[in-house]
């Protein structure tokens, strides 16, 4: 069934109240919003086109947009939903075509896909110039010091996964690198810097220039983090920690060049690459179509390209779903750019056992491995009222905890005690949303310590609120996805945020901040904890899919506790995120 959203208010904003035909009809019926029809509407006015199956059809488009799907195929959503007033299926994409939106561009039709016009060009040129990459003529590598650090870089059976990864990827300019967590991929990333970079001082006589980045600040800081952590190894030598001393993370909207009043263009582009010899991109998965398209146009074509990531995971929240795309396009055309890690070594069994069941879409292995007990893994029914009251009491016991360490001035305990568990939610609002849940823990903390925290007691900033940034913020050096908690300092209170290491802020300083008792699945992307609450809805919202409940249990480390009924549990394994794109067609196709 098409997802629809439902309304009985006769003023919602969702409603267009101008609409007529079938727009109108769409709309009420909850499959389009008023931004739909409106950008369809005024399209259709200014090119002159009055058909209402076209208006229709652009309108869908726009609507697969907002949804996270580049394209839309108008040929399959009538089998999807029989219940809505479909125009006639026989020639409504041949009146597309035919239509003045498509010859001036507003809408493009490709392979019988219907695209906005932004989109299909985004995808032709990602297409276009990772296959101008793989006609590249390969490095120049010297092969007998390669394979002699790839030894000792990666030494035995226990490395044969990272090692054949990494020569793959000095040997080549762009290589998709993927595996779950604790899969080695870090690991991988850290010993093919040191491989390339003893090869550029052979060839080059110069230091390689090395540019990591990820989507949020957060990812990017864990990354750097990572790297450095596995550079400390023995089979690391002084020169190789030599060569990559003072590496920096940064996010793609800073390595690319932020612009003010623009989230899509940016200082380097095709015609002012970036300067590195090196990228390397963690958590693919979170990037968009539109970004990855601005960051291939700025790669040089002599720079190597690594781009690293879970395909399994939730796509980006903007439209595309790159990474799976990329696997599966690249694996049929040219299958030695896709090095895929298996083997989980961060996990014990339980977790890693759960993230395999996800994985494969396996309900009843999920649902056996919660219900087995044992101190990895908890299933939690919520109409189970002394499960629930024992989960307040965890939850509340964790704010409280947060909040003692905070009221002492210790910004790094105060930050490891919020690191330690996460309470992560599919929907933001309503009663099984962040937003609730936040506004929940901060009224049984305030119970509990006597203390009025919380915007209900007129207190947003207090002691012990972990916080999460929800924007860029260049001119502090704040980024989408850092994470924090507000500290006792002297007289007054600090933001204490965690990045590249502790930087410390005043709260009015700080705009765009979320408390982060609970967060969405989606933003917890590209950070861990010690262990994990997972709060399904139940099993007909529209948001339970396989790749959020995955993404929910690879955050955890040690322990992780779902709370939902088995019918959740079993939707969320077997329900896919489709999202509707060309980009793995056109990849794989001549």
């Amino acid at each position: 069934m098409i997802e629809r959203w439902t309304h009985d208010d006769p003023r919602d904003a969702r409603l267009a109240l101008g609409a007529s035909g079938l727009l109108r009809e769409f709309n009420e019926a909850g499959v389009l919003t008023a931004a739909d029809v409106h950008v369809a509407t005024r399209t259709a006015e200014l090119v002159g086109e009055p058909a209402d199956d076209v208006r229709l059809a652009v309108a869908l488009a726009v609507r697969a947009a907002r949804l996270g799907s580049v394209c839309v195929d108008l040929g399959a959503l009538p089998g999807e939903d029989e219940t809505l007033p479909w125009p006639p299926a026989e020639g409504w994409l041949e009146r597309v075509v035919a239509s003045p939106l498509s010859s001036s561009s507003v809408v493009q039709v490709d392979g019988g896909l219907l695209y906005l016009d932004r989109y299909h060009r985004e995808e032709g040129q990602v297409r276009d110039d990772l296959l101008a990459r793989l006609t590249t003529p390969p490095p120049a590598v010297q092969e007998a010091a390669l394979q002699s650090g790839a030894e000792r870089l990666f030494p035995g059976e226990g490395y044969a996964e990272q090692r054949v990864a990494a020569l793959a990827a000095a040997r080549q300019w762009t290589t998709v690198l993927t595996g779950g967590p604790g899969t080695g991929k870090t690991t991988t990333v850290a010993g093919l810097l040191a491989l390339v970079g003893d090869q550029a001082a052979r060839t080059q006589h110069r230091p390689l220039r090395i540019a990591l980045t990820a989507p949020t600040g957060k990812a990017a800081a864990r990354l750097q983090e990572a790297v450095e952590e596995a550079q400390r190894a023995d089979r690391f030598t002084d020169d190789d920690r030599a060569r990559l001393d003072r590496l920096h993370a940064s996010t793609l909207h800073r390595l690319l060049g932020w612009r003010p009043g623009s989230s899509t263009r940016f200082k380097h582009h095709r015609g002012n690459k970036l300067p590195h010899d090196l990228i390397v991109v963690d958590e693919t998965s979170m990037v968009s179509l539109t970004m990855m398209a601005r960051l291939i146009e700025a790669v040089r074509p002599d720079a190597r390209l690594v781009l690293v990531g879970d395909p399994d995971q939730l796509a980006s929240v903007e439209a595309g779903a790159l990474l799976s795309d990329l696997v599966t396009g690249l694996a049929q055309r040219a299958p030695d750019t896709v090095a895929a890690l298996r083997t989980t070594h961060r996990f014990g069994e339980a977790i890693g056992g759960l993230a395999a069941a996800l994985r494969d879409g396996d309900a009843d292995r999920a649902l056996a491995l919660l219900a087995s007990g044992g101190p990895a893994l908890e299933l939690v029914d919520p109409g189970d009222t002394a499960a629930m009251a024992s989960l307040q009491s965890d939850l509340t016991r964790h704010a409280v905890t947060v909040r003692e360490e905070a009221l002492t001035g210790d910004a790094a305990g105060s930050i490891a005690a919020a690191d330690a568990h996460r309470l992560l939610c599919a929907h933001r609002e309503g009663p099984w949303g962040a937003a609730h849940w936040n506004r929940q823990i901060e009224r049984w903390l305030g119970e509990a310590t006597g203390a009025p925290v919380g915007a209900a007691w007129g207190h947003e900033w207090y002691a012990g609120r972990p916080i999460l940034v929800t924007a860029n913020d260049y001119g502090l050096g704040l980024f989408n996805g850092d994470t924090g908690v507000t500290v006792q300092s002297g007289d007054g209170l600090a933001a204490v945020i965690a990045g590249a290491g502790l930087a410390t802020y005043a709260p009015s300083r700080l705009g765009d901040i979320e408390t982060l008792h609970a967060m969405t699945v989606h933003k917890s992307q590209g950070s861990q904890a010690r262990a994990v609450t997972v709060l399904l809805p139940p099993e007909d919202s529209p948001l339970l899919t396989r790749e959020l409940f995955y993404t929910a249990v690879t955050r955890a480390q040690e322990r992780v506790r779902v709370v939902g009924t088995p019918e959740a549990v079993h939707a969320a394994a077997t329900r896919r995120a489709l999202r509707a794109t060309g980009l793995q067609r056109r990849l794989a196709s001549d």
